[in-house]
């Protein structure tokens, strides 16, 4: 049987954003999904919360977090027009990633799980 914690791990680079061309965050994480919730929810004290960047607008999966690691401080050396050249080729309206994810990693679970924890009965979401 799969575990449960299997699921709360997924290392990946991604920016943020407040909206369209607006304000741009990078980071890296081993747990995207649970990591741009705390952005979204404004857990997280420091840039994203003071500059309201709440929206996924790109992210790169890896297997290693050092390989993440190594990309996010690449990503961050660049000019902001190369980060939205980057953000455009995969998402060129600025779309907010994040429902699709959660979409796509319920999809990938087995039955009554998300996130690493069992949904409780009657809970559609």
């Amino acid at each position: 049987m799969v575990s449960r914690d299997t699921f709360n791990v997924f290392i990946a680079v991604y920016m943020m954003a407040s909206r369209r061309h607006g304000t741009i965050y990078t980071g890296v994480t081993s747990r995207l999904i649970a990591r741009i919730s705390e952005h979204r929810d404004g857990l997280i004290d420091g840039f994203t919360k003071k500059y309201d960047v709440h929206r996924l607008v790109w992210y790169e999966p890896h297997e290693l977090m050092t390989n993440a690691i190594r990309r996010e401080k690449a990503i961050k050396k660049y000019p902001r027009e190369w980060k939205i050249n980057l953000i455009e080729q995969e998402n060129p309206y600025w779309d907010d990633l994040f429902p699709g994810l959660v979409g796509m990693k319920r999809q990938m679970l087995p039955a009554g799980v998300f996130m690493g924890r069992r949904d409780e009965p009657g809970d559609d979401g």
